[in-house]
């Protein structure tokens, strides 16, 4: 196979473990700087170019899209979908899972376990927020946040309501959820490729920090979870739409509990907690899947 992988920095662990693996089975891959692709919107013959080049001749595209150039990359990504190459995930799950606030519609919809979460535009219901969750503490969230960027506790209600007026002040969509206390700082990454775990990991955050992000000083370790944890993780990739995905999990009294879904997962944190080379099985998922012209979506928001 001809393998594209849009991606800005070809140096890290995740991009450089999927030319390792591709490469090992033989196959040709080459990774595109997504923010210096760019396109002939036409008709019948859609182009994507870099530097002069035509971009053509590749059976599948792995999209590894940063959130700060989301918008962009769907945008050079669904290019690919017009010109029938097989996207490891396609633009329409990308763009769900990219936006926390349609995903968790999206999953809400679908039955699947969540925290109370709540979402306003006027300040003036913040106290009526803070109800509908439980009451502080509260998890209060950036809409576009990443790697737990612009996560913050608010432990009290005085401190909860100065948070969420200070982000509606500076014009940015917040979510607020309820916090589940019992999970303290760890939560769960389930990997799904094509429809199944292959792999699964128990995060714990730094001392003093309730966010267990690995980037953020977390810990992991491998782990076995429960049937309706590795249930939950299949709906929600089927949910989203996505082929492969880290799905994000609480474990709650009441059971487990999606917290986010993840189109681009890192793959080092997970690969060196369980000794699973997920690489390899993605690129198997590809090899299997990836006929011209077989996507949904072709383009289409």
């Amino acid at each position: 196979m001809n393998i594209a992988m849009m991606a800005r920095n070809p140096k890290l662990y995740s991009h450089q473990r999927l030319v390792e693996a591709a490469e090992q089975r033989g196959h040709q891959i080459r990774i595109f700087d997504t923010l210096k692709c760019y396109m002939n919107i036409t008709s019948h013959r859609p182009e994507l170019r870099i530097a002069g080049e035509k971009i053509e001749g590749y059976d599948a595209v792995i999209p590894r899209i940063g959130a700060s150039v989301t918008f962009y990359g769907l945008a050079v990504l669904r290019q690919f979908e017009m010109m029938g190459v097989y996207p490891l995930n396609e633009s329409v799950g990308i763009g769900r899972s990219r936006d926390k606030l349609r995903s968790m519609q999206l999953l809400a919809r679908d039955g699947l376990g969540l925290p109370v979460t709540a979402f306003a535009h006027d300040t003036k219901m913040t106290d009526e927020v803070l109800e509908i969750v439980g009451g502080v503490p509260v998890v209060i969230k950036l809409l576009e946040g990443t790697q737990g960027v612009g996560v913050v506790l608010g432990e009290t209600h005085r401190s909860a309501r100065s948070v969420i007026e200070a982000f509606r002040g500076a014009k940015v969509n917040i979510l607020v959820q309820e916090f589940i206390k019992e999970a303290g700082s760890t939560d769960i990454r389930a990997l799904v490729v094509g429809g199944k775990v292959i792999a699964a990991m128990q995060r714990t955050g730094a001392e003093g920090d309730f966010r267990s992000n690995l980037h953020r000083g977390g810990s992991a370790k491998t782990i076995k979870i429960t049937a309706e944890e590795r249930s939950t993780a299949i709906r929600s990739a089927k949910a989203m739409g996505l082929n492969v995905c880290g799905v994000d999990m609480l474990r709650a009294n009441h059971g487990p509990v999606v917290m986010e879904v993840n189109s681009s997962p890192g793959l080092e944190g997970i690969e060196a907690a369980t000794g699973i080379d997920i690489a390899g099985k993605i690129i198997t998922f590809l090899e299997t899947h990836a006929v011209h012209g077989r996507t949904k979506t072709k383009g289409k928001g």
